[in-house]
Parts: structure tokens; sequence; C-alpha cells
């Protein structure tokens, strides 16, 4: 075919646009995501090492966790006062407090840096309980380490400790152990396990109803089942309450009621069966606190929702002091990829890979430099933190990767 003149100018001249158009966008920065972290980082309390930086030196800025490196760590934990990190290769690493042998190296010694937690391998998902530790394994299994108070190790036994990991048992099961476990959750004295079929098993002190099986007292050293309880997809704890987040990105609560961390409407007493939390779908993710007494729910438009004990502007909405029985608006926050829950301060990461940070501040735990206990009922930027993928929070301490 044989073009006219004015066609091949045509032609000529659309050519040269195009290179020039490639020309101009190889000169022109690309936008790139962040590049992700290349350490794991910790702030706030460290009077038994928890951060894990060699030194029992209160943190009010992010510092390096000795002899971790992010690329292999795919998960953290925090604890009242220990900290846990899970591998690539599946092992799993432990520093800070260990009275109760939490830290799982067959000795009650503390150490401020991160230590190998005996005979676990094929570790896929870890929790940490205000002073006992769990562990899920690619089998479906579970085990448990550290403080036995109240059963919540779950192995048939209750009191005592135990320094090294033992296996979470089911009676009801032919195997005898606890099994098609798909993820794990612990508060204080309180162990949680969310089942392949959706239904969820707890274990330990149900002091507040927090086993959720319609009794309230006493405990449990066995799982049990959590009553009507199917579809769920999520789990998380609180200090002395329990989540749920379900298929349909509504959100269950039960326990300890005392400041409306079940979402409600209501607050005071307890509930020992799952209740609705109010007004809340769309969820993505949810937190409770570590030894606290507020929620928190990722909603999948980024935004965030929290609601129970707002004393020192946990809640993050603008306001400090009194509860909140239902979820509020964390202001100014979008883009939230991860969320955390400590005892009075709560902390997100954002898609950029930074990290936010509200509530108490008593001891770092904003990561803002701030000094004298300054806290911020909205959130504020973790100074120098930046391409995080994890975080987690303790009772006054943060982690992230």
């Amino acid at each position: 075919m044989q073009l006219h003149h004015t066609q091949r100018r045509s032609a000529v001249a659309a050519a040269l646009l195009a290179l020039l158009a490639t020309l101009v966008s190889l000169a022109l920065p690309v936008p790139v995501a962040a590049a992700p972290a290349q350490r794991v980082e910790a702030w706030g309390l460290n009077n038994h090492g928890q951060v894990g930086d060699t030194t029992t030196t209160e943190r009010h800025t992010a510092i390096t966790v000795d002899g971790l490196t992010a690329a292999h760590v795919t998960a953290l934990a925090g604890g009242s006062e220990h900290s846990l990190a899970l591998l690539s290769n599946g092992t799993v690493r432990a520093w800070g407090y260990n009275f109760f042998g939490q830290l799982g190296d067959g000795t009650t010694t503390e150490h401020p840096t991160p230590g190998a937690v005996g005979g676990l391998s094929s570790v896929i998902a870890i929790a940490a309980g205000c002073t006992h530790s769990v562990a899920l394994l690619s089998n479906g299994t579970v085990r448990a380490w550290g403080d036995n108070t109240h059963g919540q190790l779950g192995n048939g036994t209750t009191g005592g400790t135990s320094t090294i990991p033992v296996t979470v048992i089911d009676p009801s099961n032919p195997s005898g152990n606890l099994t098609g476990v798909t993820a794990i959750a612990a508060g204080c004295d309180l162990s949680v396990a969310l089942l392949s079929n959706g239904t969820v098993r707890a274990w330990g002190n149900n002091g507040y109803g927090q086993l959720g099986n319609g009794t309230t007292g006493g405990h449990s050293n066995v799982p049990v089942v959590v009553s009507g309880l199917t579809g769920a997809r999520e789990i998380a704890c609180g200090g002395f309450h329990s989540l749920a987040r379900m298929s349909d990105g509504t959100v269950r609560a039960w326990g300890d009621n005392s400041y409306g961390q079940l979402g409600n409407g209501t607050d005071g007493g307890v509930s020992n069966v799952p209740v609705v939390v109010k007004g809340l779908t769309g969820a993505r993710q949810v937190s409770g606190g570590s030894g606290g007494w507020h929620s928190l729910a990722r909603l999948s438009d980024g935004t965030v929702r929290a609601w129970g004990n707002n004393a020192v502007g946990q809640l993050g909405n603008g306001t400090d002091g009194g509860i909140s029985n239902v979820p509020v608006v964390v202001s100014g926050l979008t883009g939230a990829r991860d969320i955390a829950a400590g005892n009075a301060h709560s902390v997100a990461s954002l898609a950029d890979g930074t990290v936010r940070a509200w509530g108490f501040n008593g001891y770092g735990e904003l990561g803002n430099g701030a000094t004298g206990g300054t806290g911020s009922d909205v959130p504020v930027n973790v100074a120098g933190v930046t391409g995080i993928r994890e975080i987690a929070a303790g009772y006054a301490h943060s982690l992230a990767a």
C-alpha cells in the first residue's frame, strides 16, 4: 500500500511524537513504593529489655533491635514486658522479661536481646500474652509457654510455669491435641485459637467471661468452644476481652466490658458470650490492647475505628478522657495497613511505610521524641521509621519491621 504525501508526513509526525513521549518518560522520575525496612525497630518502655537494643534504657524514638534483619522477620508480637519475632525459617526469637519463662529458652533469666525459643520449628504465627507466649505450627497444632496460673498454656495443667513450649491439647479430639488451627491470639492469662471451620476455641482465665462459652468465673486448662461463632476470619485479644472479625466484615466481642471495649453500646460488667460491635462493617483487621481496655478495627477503606477506654487519648479521635462504648473514627488516619493496640497507646502503619501512634506517652510509646509524658489524642508520626510492613504493641512499647 502506498501513502499519499500528506499521509506520509502525518505518519512521520506521529512517529516523532511517540519517540519524544518515550524520551520524556525516560527522563522523568518514576514513583516507587517505599523501600522495605532493613532493620527491626522498637521504642517505649524498656525496663526488662523488651525493646531489644542490649540495654534497659527507655526509648522515646525508634532504635534498632539487636541481631534481627527486617527481611527475615515475618511477624512481631508484644506482651506486657516481652517481645517475640517470627523468622522466615519458621523459628522464633524472644527477648525482655522472663520471670515466668515467657521467652521459652529453658530459663527464667531475662535478656535484652533476641534469643531462640527452644524446640520450635515450622512456626507460621505467634502471639504474646501478658506473661505467656503462643505459637502456631504449619501442621495446625499450637505450642505455648510461660505463665500457667490460669491454665493458659492449654496442656491440661494449671499453675506454675513452663520455660519451654508445651503442646496445647484437646481431649475431644481423637489425636489428643488441638488441630486445624489457622490463627492464634493471647491476652492476660488467656489464649484463643481460630479453627479452619470458622469456629473459635479459648482457654485460660474466665474471671470476666473471656472464654466466651456462656460461663463466668474459674478457668479452663484445655480449649473450650466460644459460643455462637461461625464464619470467623480473624481473632484478637485485649487484656481481658477478645474480638473476632467475621466473614461479612462485622466484629464480635466478649469478656470484660468495664470501659465499653466490647463496643456494643453498653459499658460495665461482662459478656460471657460474643456480642456484635455496633455500627462496624467492612472490617479487615482487629486488635485489642495488650493488657488494656480498648479495641481497634481497620476498615477496607484504610481508615481505623477505636472504642473502649480513652483516659489518655488512646482512641485517637481528638478527645482525651472518658470512654466510648461504640466505635469512633481515629482522626486524620487514612491508608492504614496494619494496626496494634497497647495498654494505653495505639499504633498504625500506613501504605507509604510510615507509622503513626497516639495515646499515652509516659514511656515513649509514641516514638516521636517527646518526653515528660506528653501524649496525643490524635495520631502523630513515629520519627525516623519507614518501609514498615509489620507492627506490634506491648503494654508500653512498640515494634516495627
